[in-house]
């Protein structure tokens, strides 16, 4: 699964700093479907509103460029 390779490192790096509603928005996240999930992170969709800020960060973490269409 590409999800693995992209969120694995990111939530072994941050989850110990999060709060307990970042970690409950990155539980929510980890639900949507890989293929969304996908998407969002490498800017071919946007991402909904609830999960935006997080998706922008899970990419920057990645190296990704997450502006829709970039």
């Amino acid at each position: 699964r590409e999800m693995d390779l992209i969120l694995g490192p990111f939530a072994a790096a941050r989850a110990a700093a999060m709060d307990g509603a970042a970690l409950a928005a990155l539980e929510a996240l980890m639900q949507e479907a890989d293929a969304d999930l996908l998407a969002w992170v490498l800017g071919q969709r946007a991402a909904p509103d609830a999960h935006a800020p997080l998706v922008a960060e899970i990419a920057e973490s990645a190296g990704l460029d997450v502006r829709v269409g970039g």
